[in-house]
């Protein structure tokens, strides 16, 4: 039994996320936490809501809250709309926690400690007719990179770039839109990344299993122009983390707040942490999975991402725990993703475009999300979603392939052979053909899961249910029923326990329909299918199977065009 942890990147606390950060970060994340538990590994699975900065103020200005209490009510959201996706997280955490604010600080001093924070004066735009300074995401103007009109001023969200303010072109003040802005002097704290450049080469070098996307994004920032710069790691802000050397004051950092990208990855750790304090557990219990010294030696750390989360994940939080000096664990595997689009443009949550969670639950079960978003995850390249393309997905693939077997065979076993598991008969030449063809796809379905490769494993076990449905097909037990019953019986009998095979290889991708597989197999046994021959006979004999509800039914053309129609416009 392996011990796995896997992180997913921590959603921002400014709103419903839409399905595009899903794909990224939280839903694959959950696919291989399933699967990984399913196999029999201890999984630790952590998430959290990202509370801090500047998308957190204005988003609570924008809604009339004070940010606390806009926090609070998001992080409730968020940990709803989780559990209606059905992921599987151990602890779902958030930034804000006093946990993170020791952590925070602790890895601050370490860093100071080890000669790798530096105080800078420099100048920074301060608004006039705010009477404030305006950090990152309180500026919007020109991306100089891309040439954007509405970068931010810590990100430009089409090109990717990192920015600071002062990059700006023709900058503005997202709160007011005023442009009376001048340059006045602050301090702040920066991190010396660019002292860490050669050890996080290395550090990423030996990661040759790593995706081309993760690896390539890392070494652009390492080797492009200067090379890789330090960063600065404070804001003047009033909520976050204040600037503090563990418990104690930093002089001249009054007033000041750590930036949300230095505390945010902190809080993978400290999510655990406070896992363990909502189950009483104590500190070694956290400690086993992160720090090196006591027990998460034999982790195998997982981190799944958006491409433009990579390059604070592969470079400045290892250079956070590098730079520490203490033996903190470091991610093993990086996935990222390209993005999702659309229909034509760019999901976006400040601007509200695209269909976002709620939306999407108000319409479809889980499930019919899961599958079309896993099954076109974009992993080497941009995808985009179209309701077209999801129509047919969810009725060709759920409803035409994996539902229409379970009803069939259900309905055909109720109706001729009555509502318990069959013993007449044996398998003969075609089972064992079938059987030897099932385990070949399942091992390399397994291999597939195992390795990440999101896509090609949804397009293995679509191929899984269709080699079921071709037996069925084949054998066709309708027709042998009427000339030898018992031959009939072990067809049938083969079928309903290729169900319960098929509810636990699909129940990382679709676990509600999943369940109710099971539930109408009336069995309990969620057993990896390890040997596929004695998987086709786990069904006792005798015992009862019911006749599930319909699992998928189909999206209607006339569904199609008025959720394409509703969904058209931004939200409001």
């Amino acid at each position: 039994m392996a011990r796995i942890l896997i992180t997913s990147a921590i959603p921002y606390i400014n709103g419903i996320k839409h399905l595009g950060n899903l794909v990224g970060s939280q839903l694959p994340a959950d696919l291989f936490a399933r699967f990984m538990r399913a196999r029999g590994h201890e999984v630790m699975f952590i998430c959290a809501t990202d509370e801090h900065g500047t998308p957190a103020e204005l988003a609570a200005a924008k809604a009339g809250k004070k940010v606390e209490d806009y926090c609070t009510e998001m992080h409730e959201t968020q940990k709803n709309l989780a559990a209606d996706f059905r992921w599987s997280f151990d602890h779902f955490g958030r930034s804000s926690s006093q946990r993170n604010h020791r952590l925070t600080q602790h890895f601050a001093r370490k860093l100071a400690e080890n000669g790798l924070i530096k105080e800078v004066v420099e100048k920074q735009i301060f608004s006039i007719d705010e009477n404030r300074f305006l950090p990152d995401r309180y500026l919007t103007g020109t991306c100089p990179n891309c040439g954007n009109t509405s970068a931010r001023g810590d990100q430009c969200e089409e090109c990717t770039k990192q920015l600071d303010p002062t990059d700006l072109i023709n900058p503005r003040s997202s709160i007011s839109g005023s442009h009376n802005l001048e340059l006045r002097e602050t301090k702040h704290l920066f991190l010396r990344q660019r002292s860490l450049s050669k050890k996080l080469e290395a550090w990423i070098d030996s990661k040759t299993d790593w995706p081309i996307l993760t690896t390539s994004i890392a070494k652009k920032w390492l080797n492009d122009g200067d090379g890789l710069q330090d960063r600065g790691i404070t804001r003047d802000l009033y909520w976050g983390i204040p600037v503090k050397k563990g418990d104690q004051p930093w002089p001249g950092m009054e007033g000041k707040v750590f930036y949300v990208w230095f505390d945010a990855p902190i809080e993978y750790i400290a999510s655990t942490a406070e896992w363990a304090d909502a189950n009483g557990k104590p500190d070694a219990d956290w400690e086993r999975w992160w720090r090196t010294d006591k027990g998460a030696s034999d982790v195998t750390y997982y981190q799944f991402m958006g491409k433009d989360n990579v390059p604070f994940h592969t470079l400045s939080f290892p250079a956070t725990i590098l730079g520490s000096g203490e033996p903190w664990k470091l991610v093993d595997y990086l996935k990222s993703f390209n993005y999702l689009n659309y229909d034509g443009g760019q999901f976006s949550t400040s601007k509200g475009r695209g269909i976002f969670m709620d939306q999407a639950l108000s319409i479809l079960p889980a499930d019919y999300w899961r599958w079309w978003l896993l099954s076109h995850a974009p992993e080497s390249s941009d995808s985009e979603f179209t309701w077209e393309n999801f129509q047919n997905s969810i009725n060709k693939d759920l409803a035409d392939v994996l539902g229409n077997l379970v009803s069939r065979v259900t309905k055909f076993a109720t109706s001729k052979l009555g509502t318990t598991i069959p013993a007449g008969g044996t398998f003969g030449p075609q089972e064992a053909a079938f059987i030897d063809n099932l385990r070949a796809r399942i091992r390399e379905y397994e291999t597939l899961m195992e390795q990440m490769e999101i896509r090609k494993a949804a397009a293995e076990l679509r191929a899984i249910w269709v080699i079921g449905n071709e037996y069925l097909q084949s054998a066709a037990p309708w027709t042998v029923v009427k000339t030898d019953p018992e031959q009939a019986q072990a067809q049938i009998r083969l079928a309903l326990n290729l169900i319960r095979v098929y509810a636990i290889l699909s129940q990382p991708f679709i676990p509600d329909a999943s369940a109710a597989m099971m539930a109408a197999m009336g069995s309990t046994n969620w057993s990896w299918p390890s040997d596929i021959s004695a998987d086709m006979h786990a069904l006792p004999t005798g015992s009862t199977f019911s006749v599930p509800e319909n699992l998928f039914r189909k999206i209607t053309d006339e569904e199609r065009i008025e959720w394409q129609t509703r969904f058209s416009g931004t939200r409001t």
